[in-house]
């Protein structure tokens, strides 16, 4: 019974708090790592021997290497990171697109027989069916409209 037992009173509240600021200094310092080494293969003005160079020199001489890389390059590496999220951005918008439905509208055809249809099965009147028809006739707008990127609202 030599050893002697701490309990939560022997670790004052500063050295928790310094324990804890190394902590999170470390999670973020491996965090700022693994970017590094991703924008390092992201990278596709730089060639293979350059990646290897910078990949080795980071790895082996880890803070060093981390520092060096930040201040030599990372002004391009902000530059690849927003690239990077404008391509994802654009690419979960085309996707968003597509999955509601935004790609061709249907032709006057295609809204003219299915117009007929609820006509033929009663849904709704003669009428209503005439309205609606002038309506699609009447409309101007291309049955598929030409992909503008985005930059334009859609009615």
């Amino acid at each position: 019974m030599d050893t002697p037992i701490y309990l939560a009173y022997d670790y004052p509240l500063l050295s928790a708090f310094w324990t804890m600021l190394w902590f999170f200094l470390w999670i973020l310092w491996f965090i700022l790592l693994f970017r590094i080494i991703a924008d390092i293969f992201r990278d596709h003005s730089m060639g293979g021997w350059g990646k290897a160079g910078w990949l080795a020199f980071v790895i082996l001489l880890p803070f060093l290497g981390v520092l060096v890389y930040v201040i030599a390059r990372g002004k391009e590496m902000g530059h690849r990171e927003v690239e990077h999220a404008v391509k994802k951005q654009e690419a979960f918008d085309a996707y968003v697109r597509e999955i509601a439905g935004g790609g061709a509208r249907p032709s006057h055809a295609d809204e003219l027989s299915r117009l007929s249809e609820l006509r033929n099965r009663g849904d709704i009147t003669e009428e209503e069916f005439r309205k609606a028809k002038d309506i699609v006739l009447k409309d101007d707008r291309p049955a598929a409209p030409a992909d503008t990127g985005g930059t334009t609202p859609r009615p």
